[in-house]
């Protein structure tokens, strides 16, 4: 009888001692691990083969009894009903319920118009890999696909056979050393020279506002205008030959279809023969492309080329949003735990902090749009930038209210965050600083915040992570598709507030939903999103690691 009831009793100790509810939260733990992990690596999988070279097949195809060669690579394939193929008018002989289609990207948009082509499996009569297929990115019109017959160079002289690749490979080295010559020119010397006379031009319409334009005002003026019109023309002369330079050198190129193209070089941005490298060649193109992606400009819509200007913005906007959110958070939770008296106003507050956190983002993009770019900027114009109106300077979406306008909303955070630290640190080490002589502000500024600045960096870290992944309010304040320069460059101020900007997130959201060839940009959605979540990541474990130095040295807070 004692051992039924201890039977029936076990049960029921357990459940008491609490082990069901901690199995249960393990388990769910484990599997919101599981599934950020296998997001991860969806993303992982989906962005890093993007830059894998992958082999050009030659597809000999009947089609309505008619046959054409295609030239591509394999973008994805699929399984799909032959009834269903039937409906769109393709001609099955076969009698198989389900067929493989191939979609091939075949590139030449110039020429065909579509950058992809189905191709059902039953259609193809044969398939081969040519080695000496060639593959041409090109800065407009997408990839093209054939062989090169030709290089024409600028002295007239005709480059055929064997040789041809090679030549074009040369052509190229050259084109992209003229190209950094006219970057170097561009964006160094011409925006140099443009922003000095944009800046006389400033001095001139001051000099009207006040009713002093007179000659003797006018005339350092006019001197240093008329020299830097000088300096742009002789500047000017030199690109326009560069730019000749670099567009007398052309490419016959022979399509699938035996057609031949002669194409310019300089539009040409690489070229690859993907069938004839090995691993090593795999992996250096691999590489080179990851690098491109990196460290260039986006070119054909953002659907090509590289994301830096978005990366530096995303990091430069998250550093600036961080330096003002910290102060406002550390003062605001200072004030409500070490000043304010404990009461029901106060307890107003600290509700309504917490339910900011849960305000929806695109509510603080409206703020920013009517408070910062509106009210404060429009006011700054009219105050300090007359002689730009009507342009605005501050009173227009810019870098420096979209960091406003995240610090508003990541604000809560830090202050419960900071909140939480402050009231850990034992009541005694206040009165001892007290008894030691020391007035409230300086043990507050000397003891009690050091002790602190472990929470702070933790809400600085949630912070982070929150606003980095943000666009609905980056969209009203500040974010565009392309930024015609980036925020940092060497004319003063230096760094530029009032500029726009662009944001991995926002990128991520413009190829993947606003582009015009979607099954183009597919893959680099998935880079750019695996870029965003490697930079979040290393800037939250760079601050992981100063909250953990400061956790060493501040050991008594955690206590």
């Amino acid at each position: 009888m004692t051992t039924r009831r201890h039977k029936t009793q076990a049960p029921t100790q357990w459940h008491r001692s609490g082990a069901p509810y901690v199995w249960l939260t393990a388990g769910a733990v484990s599997m919101c691990l599981l599934m950020v992990f296998g997001l991860l690596g969806l993303i992982a999988s989906r962005g890093l083969v993007h830059f894998w070279p992958k082999p050009i097949v030659e597809y000999r195809v009947t089609i309505e009894g008619q046959p054409s060669v295609l030239l591509g690579e394999i973008a994805d394939q699929e399984e799909v009903a032959a009834q269903t193929l039937r409906d769109l008018g393709v001609a099955l002989d076969s009698k198989a319920a389900l067929v493989t289609r191939y979609l091939v990207k075949v590139g030449n948009r110039d020429q065909g118009g579509a950058d992809f082509r189905w191709i059902p499996e039953p259609l193809v009569t044969a398939a081969r890999e040519p080695a000496d297929a060639v593959v041409l990115e090109r800065t407009e019109w997408g990839n093209f696909y054939g062989f090169v017959r030709a290089v024409e160079r600028a002295d007239g002289t005709r480059v055929e056979g064997a040789e041809a690749f090679a030549e074009l490979q040369r052509a190229l080295a050259v084109k992209r050393d003229i190209e950094s010559e006219i970057e170097h020119i561009e964006k160094g010397e011409i925006g140099r020279i443009n922003y000095a006379m944009e800046r006389v031009r400033l001095d001139i319409r001051r000099l009207e506002l006040k009713d002093r334009k007179t000659d003797v005002n006018l005339a350092p003026l006019t001197a240093r205008q008329a020299e830097l019109e000088a300096e742009y023309e002789q500047i000017s002369n030199e690109l326009g030959s560069l730019y000749t330079r670099i567009n007398q050198d052309r490419v016959v190129m022979q399509m699938a279809d035996g057609r031949e193209v002669a194409l310019p070089v300089a539009r040409i941005v690489r070229a690859t023969q993907p069938n004839a490298l090995g691993f090593a060649g795999k992996m250096g193109f691999y590489f080179s492309k990851l690098g491109e992606f990196v460290f260039d400009d986006p070119r054909e819509a953002n659907t090509e080329g590289g994301v830096f200007p978005a990366i530096f913005g995303t990091v430069l906007m998250v550093m600036l949003m961080s330096v003002f959110v910290t102060p406002f958070g550390v003062i605001a939770a200072v004030y409500l735990r070490e000043y304010a008296k404990q009461g029901p106003v106060t307890r107003a507050i600290r509700i309504a902090v917490n339910n900011l956190a849960g305000v929806p983002s695109v509510v603080y993009g409206v703020f920013g749009l009517g408070f910062f770019v509106y009210f404060l900027g429009g006011n700054l114009d009219r105050l300090f930038f007359p002689a730009a109106l009507p342009a605005p300077t501050f009173g227009t979406p810019g870098l420096l209210w979209s960091s406003l306008t995240l610090a508003i909303l990541t604000v809560p955070v830090v202050i419960v965050a900071t909140e939480e630290g402050l009231s850990r640190i034992p009541r005694a080490i206040r009165e001892g600083s007290l008894a030691l002589g020391a007035t409230k502000a300086e043990t507050l500024w000397r003891t009690v915040l050091p002790m602190a600045t472990p929470a702070m960096m933790t809400g600085l870290i949630l912070a982070v992570a929150r606003a980095a992944g943000e666009v609905a309010p980056l969209m009203m304040v500040g974010v565009v598709k392309l930024a015609p320069s980036l925020a940092v460059d060497a004319n003063l101020p230096f760094l530029h507030l009032d500029r726009k900007f662009m944001h991995l997130g926002f990128h991520i959201y413009d190829v993947g939903f606003q582009s015009p060839n979607v099954e183009a940009a597919r893959p680099l959605v998935y880079a750019t999103a695996l870029l965003l979540v490697v930079i979040i990541v290393s800037l939250n474990l760079a601050a992981i690691g100063i909250r953990n130095r400061l956790r060493e040295k501040y050991g008594a807070a955690e206590s």
